[in-house]
């Protein structure tokens, strides 16, 4: 990557060269706004064979249990019923009659949000496999990319993106058709894997980087990209595994400068310094 993906510069620093599973993945970090990126990541094709060849199996071993399609479906329902809660306050107050569920997966998140707040929902995702799990719901789905998804002018009344944003290969480019989706009254969901909270949980930048992750987030970057697309951020929710950070979001006006403060990145700069330094 020659220019940062949030605020386009081009300066950067090298935080690791290898990600938590041994992979020769290096991370860099802007050094005008913060973010932090694979450098290079993988081609679109490449993470599409990495995720139908390798992904599942990968994380299985990592953690030392069975992960796949069918045996997360527990801990997605769980993850759905918490945001769910968080969410409905502010749903309640609007007429929400559609969901899109980008990069929904098996479908689950979606389906607890149908049924809770009677919403006619679709899912898009690029798997082929997972999509026809969510098909077995009963939802609409969609098998490809939201950048290229062609709705026909139609709009949607909620739309969200869990856990996903940092898979993602270009997110300024996925947020800004998300908010020509969204429609003018709607609402959008997204969470982040917070960077911070996960290096410094891991005492290790290296440990806290991953192949499947091209990007890495912290409240500031995900802010900055939010108001850059024109999305104002109505409530936070902290998870309760005290990684994942999640952004209620309505439309607004976009902010194209929308920045993270210098000193905040600067502090972070440090604060990766020493977490590589740091005595065993």
């Amino acid at each position: 990557m020659r220019r940062c993906n949030l605020c386009g510069g081009s300066r950067f620093v090298t935080l690791t060269r290898r990600d938590r599973y041994g992979y020769p993945a290096a991370a860099d970090g802007c050094l005008h706004c913060g973010l932090v990126f694979l450098n290079p990541a993988m081609t679109a094709d490449a993470y599409a064979e990495f995720y139908t060849d390798v992904y599942r199996p990968l994380v299985s071993a990592y953690h030392g249990r069975l992960i796949d399609a069918e045996s997360i479906q527990g801990e997605q329902r769980d993850y759905a019923s918490a945001r769910a809660d968080f969410i409905e306050p502010r749903l309640r107050e609007r007429s929400c009659k559609t969901l899109l569920d980008v990069g929904g997966s098996t479908g689950v998140v979606a389906n607890v949000m149908q049924e809770r707040f009677d919403l006619r929902a679709t899912v898009i995702d690029p798997a082929p496999l997972e999509i026809e799990v969510a098909r077995a719901f009963g939802l609409k789905t969609v098998a490809g990319f939201v950048e290229d998804y062609d709705t026909g002018g139609a709009t949607y009344d909620f739309i969200v993106l869990c856990q996903t944003v940092d898979h993602l290969l270009d997110i300024s480019l996925s947020l800004s058709k998300i908010r020509n989706l969204l429609s003018e009254e709607g609402l959008f969901f997204v969470d982040i894997v917070d960077f911070r909270a996960a290096y410094r949980r891991n005492g290790s930048v290296e440990n806290a980087v991953k192949i499947d992750h091209p990007y890495y987030l912290t409240d500031e970057t995900m802010r900055a990209y939010l108001a850059r697309n024109g999305f104002d951020v109505l409530g936070i929710d902290y998870a309760a595994d005290h990684l994942h950070v999640g952004y209620l979001c309505a439309p607004c006006k976009r902010e194209p400068d929308s920045l993270p403060d210098s000193r905040l990145v600067n502090d972070q700069w440090r604060e990766i310094r020493a977490i590589q330094n740091s005595l065993p």
